[in-house]
């Protein structure tokens, strides 16, 4: 029997993933500095610090695999992003190994790739282009999970998650968008795939407007059933303004805008694409 553990499991996609997760397997353990505030009968809540390696190893207790979307979720201060996001996963990892986890799903970010324009279409192959210190700390994280898959023989699926919703809520997101049921169906082929080693996803629904070839996940069963094109008339093009140009020309959106500085790499960039 799979008991799983959703680390994060209070927050905003902890909170979407559950109803799918919980009817999928006999025993969920959710672990966060706080208990969500509906915990149902196969669900059992274990406090855990992402920084308290002991704390880790107790919710960890009989768990066959492991959810990672515990950390800090948008840009901020390098010391709460290094705290959170790659000692944090160091920690996770670590107690995964030594509590004998078989399986770990790392929640990865679309914002290792922030900074490659919207007409560039990603397979995964290119090289990293972080448009924040939150995406900096998602590449330090699947340098990490691949350590651990190749050293330590934990099967390990990495998901570059788009943003995960019920609905996609702007243009951007028509591109990015992943529905929770679909996010669940990729989980558990991180979970229960035998052929599972070490692979990278797109976590993406079947998006029209999509930026990404997801076919590698195809490759392993994963069959999305949402797409953002019902959605489409709903946003209009995006404003080219002097305000969001830079927003709108990279995959990274606002992320990519946050102190920016290099106004003539941003031109040399918009020049090559004509």
């Amino acid at each position: 029997m799979t008991k799983i553990l959703i680390t994060g499991a209070s927050g905003r996609i902890g909170q979407l993933i559950r109803p799918y997760l919980r009817e999928a397997y006999s025993h969920v353990v959710l672990s966060d500095l706080r208990a969500p505030e509906d915990v149902q009968p196969n669900e059992t809540f274990v406090r855990a610090d992402l920084l308290d390696l002991s704390q880790l190893k107790s919710a960890l207790d009989g768990v066959t695999c492991v959810a990672h979307f515990g950390g800090y979720p948008v840009e901020g201060p390098w010391e709460t992003i290094l705290q959170a996001n790659i000692v944090g996963t160091m920690n996770i990892l670590e107690a995964a190994r030594s509590c004998g986890v078989e399986r770990f799903v790392l929640a990865s970010s679309n914002h290792i790739f922030g900074f490659y324009g919207r007409n560039h279409r990603l397979n995964g192959g290119e090289p990293e282009r972080p448009d924040s210190r939150y995406g900096v700390s998602k590449v330090c994280s699947e340098a990490l999970a691949s350590l651990y898959a190749y050293k330590h023989r934990l099967r390990v699926m990495v998901l570059r998650i788009g943003k995960v919703d019920v609905r996609p809520d702007n243009r951007r997101r028509l591109s990015i968008w992943l529905h929770p049921e679909d996010l669940a169906q990729l989980l558990r082929i991180g979970f229960e795939h035998p052929d599972l080693k070490h692979e990278v996803f797109f976590g993406c629904s079947d998006n029209d407007l999509g930026w990404w070839d997801n076919s590698r996940a195809f490759s392993f069963g994963y069959r999305p059933r949402h797409s953002s094109r019902i959605f489409e008339a709903s946003f209009p093009n995006d404003e080219a303004s002097d305000e969001n140009q830079i927003s709108n020309f990279y995959q990274g959106g606002d992320f990519c805008n946050i102190e920016y500085d290099h106004p003539g790499l941003f031109e040399a960039e918009t020049k090559s694409c004509l």
